[in-house]
C-alpha cells in the first residue's frame, strides 16, 4: 500500500489548460454596444472580464482600430465576439496575438480579398431587411420594417428603442476588402439565428461551414444577443474554455 501510494504521489501532475477570462464584444451595423448588456451580465456574473467596443461605423479601418484599442487593454488571452458586420471587424483584427478564439453571432466572416458586401452576392439579404442610404453615404434601416427585418422576436418597446437609437453606417464599408482573416489561424464558434431576417440563415450556415467553426443554432432573430443572452453567453463561455486546447 505504501509503495503504491508513493508511486502515485511522485507522478507528474497533469497540466491544466488555463481558462480564458477576457472577452471583447463587438457590435455590428445600425447598433451600438448597449445591446450586449444581457450577455455582459451573464458573463461578468461568472467571473469573466468583459469589454465592449463602440464601433464608429465610419470605415472598416476605424472600426478595426477601435477593436485594437480595446485589445491593447486586455491582460491576457482573449475571446473576441462579433455580431453581424462585427464579424468582419473581428476577422480583420482578430489576428492580434492576444486573441485565442473567435465567436460569430449571426455574423459575416469574409476571407482575405473579400468585402462584407461580397458575402451577399449568391445569397442576398431577406426582403424584410431594407437599408436606406442617405445623401452623405451613410445608411439607416428602414423605420417601418426595422422590427421585422432586424429584431422580430423582441418586444415592440425594445424594437422601438433599437430602431430609434440605431447608428448609421458608412455604406462604403460594405465594399472594403479585408487584408486579414483571423479564422484561418484561430478556432471559431458560430451562432446561427434560425429566424434571422437580416442575414439569411442559409448564408450564416454557409459562412460558418466555410471557416470550419463549431456551429450552434439558436431560435432567434438577427439579435440573439438581445433576446437569447444566456444561450449566446454559453457559446462564448465554451469558446473561453476550449480555445487554448483547440488546434487550427
Amino acid at each position: 500500500m505504501m509503495h503504491a501510494f508513493a508511486a502515485i504521489s511522485s507522478a507528474e501532475p497533469v497540466a491544466k489548460v488555463p481558462q480564458v477570462k477576457n472577452v471583447v464584444l463587438v457590435h455590428g451595423a445600425f447598433a451600438d454596444g448597449s445591446g450586449w448588456r444581457g450577455v455582459y451580465d451573464e458573463l461578468t456574473r461568472k467571473g469573466y472580464r468583459v469589454s465592449i467596443v463602440q464601433n464608429p461605423l465610419t470605415s472598416l479601418a476605424d472600426d478595426v482600430a477601435a477593436l485594437r484599442r480595446i485589445l491593447a487593454r486586455q491582460d491576457g488571452p482573449t475571446i473576441v465576439v462579433g455580431h453581424s458586420y462585427g464579424g468582419t471587424v473581428i476577422t480583420e483584427a482578430g489576428v492580434d496575438e492576444k486573441v485565442v478564439g473567435l465567436v460569430y453571432v449571426s455574423a459575416l466572416a469574409p476571407d482575405v480579398g473579400e468585402s462584407t458586401g461580397d458575402q451577399f452576392v449568391e445569397i442576398p439579404a431577406p426582403p424584410e431587411f431594407v437599408i436606406e442610404p442617405g445623401p452623405d453615404g451613410f445608411g439607416f434601416v428602414n423605420l417601418e420594417k426595422f422590427k421585422l427585418g432586424f429584431a422580430n422576436d423582441t418586444s415592440d418597446a425594445d424594437a422601438a428603442f433599437l430602431r430609434d437609437s440605431q447608428v448609421p453606417i458608412n455604406m462604403a464599408i460594405f465594399g472594403t476588402k479585408l487584408t486579414q482573416a483571423a479564422w484561418r489561424t484561430k478556432p471559431s464558434w458560430f451562432i446561427v439565428a434560425t429566424q434571422d431576417k437580416a442575414i439569411a440563415p442559409k448564408l450564416l450556415r454557409k459562412q460558418a461551414t466555410r471557416i470550419g467553426a463549431e456551429i450552434v443554432e439558436v431560435e432567434a432573430s438577427h439579435v440573439p444577443f438581445v433576446t437569447k443572452p444566456k444561450e449566446v453567453a454559453a457559446v462564448i463561455e465554451k469558446a473561453a474554455q476550449n480555445s487554448l486546447k483547440a488546434v487550427k
